[in-house]
């Protein structure tokens, strides 16, 4: 009862054994101050750990901080996690406080840990050691009292082998291990988080939720769901914004359904990222433009309803409303009481490319903003490296903002 509980707080599914270990684990280590060490495939949630062990700590009053280490520029990392003083390099124009030192007294969630530098290494060892640390540029020690959690989904002790990352601090880090089976692993209770999905999805667009068929539900549970949790969450999005019919058969949950020998998202194996990558990134990203859409047409419902003499129900009705991509102008929103909306999951046959809208959508962030790529990428929902990489990759021209970086 306990553990159901626990997972009715945080919002958590399932009852596989390996995940219920997991959380009784965190529940467990709460009450202590030792360094945790999350691992699991990427997607399979690894940020609600440490939330539960800040909130069932002696901590939970003070602060707790999120650190995506992946995210946030090298050569800025240390003044992230650390701090800096006024001077201390260009830009620099006043003295800075890190998160360590905002979040002493309380939790701090390192993800992606194994993406840190070397130094950023040397410096978090000597932090979870003796509680000193120094701000870029100061020669002044200060100490922190933090609770250090940290998360990973490559294979530290292959990092470890190629001199990518320092053993001590793995075993600093690593006092309690807790992994987080991949949805593969968990095929029983993949049904129960498809139909949590569905309804979430459908309160927050004012639609019926999607049911499957019983052949497309034998497809969902033994689909090896490279991306875990995080995709199947988007799948469900997609089909349940751009499917009008609720009830999803066979043949349409396989066309949102890459095919099984591809991997399309980094796991425990470090592998690379593969074209089949790139394009689901993109395709996610179409459907956040699909989404984003609908306050727009309910704002355009609103003015109709304002204008026509014959009364107008403000509901959203998906069936009754297409959304069509058609240029490079960008999509024509298409109000039709009158007729069904097309399947837009069809979308690959319109004459614009998801390519070319994504690369759209990163020269208009670009353009919003040109001299701050972290406020680009944070746009764009990606890190600032994969925005570099679309860059090179789309022979993006940056002009006005060359200058500052």
């Amino acid at each position: 009862m306990e553990l159901q509980n626990l997972k009715s707080k945080y919002g958590l599914i399932g009852d596989d054994p390996k995940f219920n270990k997991a959380l009784e684990v965190a529940e467990r280590v709460a009450k202590t101050d030792l360094s945790v060490l999350v691992s699991g495939e990427s997607g399979v949630g690894k940020e609600s750990i440490p939330q539960i062990i800040h909130s069932s700590s002696a901590r939970k009053h003070n602060k707790y901080i999120a650190v995506n280490c992946g995210a946030i520029p090298e050569g800025t990392m240390e003044s992230e996690l650390f701090g800096h003083i006024k001077g201390s390099f260009t830009g620099a124009n006043e003295t800075r406080k890190g998160y360590f030192e905002v979040a002493d007294g309380g939790t701090i969630f390192l993800d992606e840990v194994g993406e840190l530098s070397s130094e950023s290494q040397k410096r978090l060892l000597r932090v979870l050691e003796s509680g000193e640390f120094y701000k870029v540029g100061s020669s002044n020690v200060q100490k922190t009292n933090v609770r250090v959690i940290a998360a990973t989904n490559v294979n530290l002790l292959d990092a470890i082998k190629q001199k990518r990352f320092r053993e001590d601090l793995y075993y600093r880090l690593n006092q309690i291990p807790i992994e987080l089976p991949p949805l593969r692993e968990r095929r029983g209770d993949i049904n129960m988080l498809f139909r949590k999905f569905a309804v979430d999805c459908a309160d927050n667009y004012g639609m019926p939720p999607i049911s499957l068929t019983r052949d497309a539900l034998h497809l969902l549970q033994s689909y090896n769901w490279p991306g875990n949790i995080r995709q199947l969450r988007n799948i469900v999005e997609q089909i349940s914004v751009l499917e009008s019919n609720r009830t999803i058969d066979l043949e349409v949950l396989k066309s949102y359904l890459p095919p099984q020998e591809y991997s399309t998202l980094p796991a425990l194996t470090g592998a690379p990222l593969s074209s089949d990558t790139t394009f689901a990134v993109e395709k996610e990203m179409i459907y956040k433009l699909i989404y984003s859409l609908k306050q727009e047409i309910d704002a355009l419902k609103k003015s109709l309803a304002a204008i026509s003499s014959q009364p107008q129900t403000a509901q959203y009705q998906p069936q009754n409303i297409q959304v069509t991509p058609t240029s490079q102008e960008g999509n024509v929103i298409v109000v039709n009481p009158e007729h069904e909306v097309e399947e837009l999951h069809e979308e690959e046959d319109k004459a614009l490319s998801i390519r070319d809208m994504y690369k759209e959508r990163i020269i208009a962030a670009l353009e919003k903003y040109p001299r701050n790529k972290k406020a680009v990428a944070q746009e764009l929902g990606i890190s600032e490296r994969t925005l570099y990489r679309k860059i090179l990759d789309y022979g993006i021209e940056i002009k006005r903002n060359k200058r500052s970086e």
